[in-house]
């Protein structure tokens, strides 16, 4: 229970992440709640990779470096879908 709980809390704050990497690189406008969803789980444990895991948490993951791991992916995938 405590896994399915961790996947659904995860899944919320990866939607908010994903929404607000969105918002701060002006690139998400066209980004769906999956989208979000998928961008904020990985750019969390892409930004926990790189800076820690350090700030306030919830749910195992850390807000600070889970946004800025959104924006970082953000930015890499509205690069590369530009030269496309």
């Amino acid at each position: 229970m405590g896994f399915i709980w961790s996947l659904i809390v995860g899944g919320i704050i990866g939607a908010i992440a994903g929404a607000i990497a969105g918002a701060i690189t002006n690139k998400g406008s066209s980004m769906g709640i999956i989208a979000n969803v998928v961008a904020g789980l990985v750019g969390s444990a892409l930004g926990q990779a790189l800076l820690g895991s350090w700030g306030p948490s919830i749910a195992g993951m850390a807000i600070v470096p889970s946004l800025i791991g959104a924006i970082i992916l953000v930015l890499i995938v509205s690069f590369f879908a530009r030269k496309l």
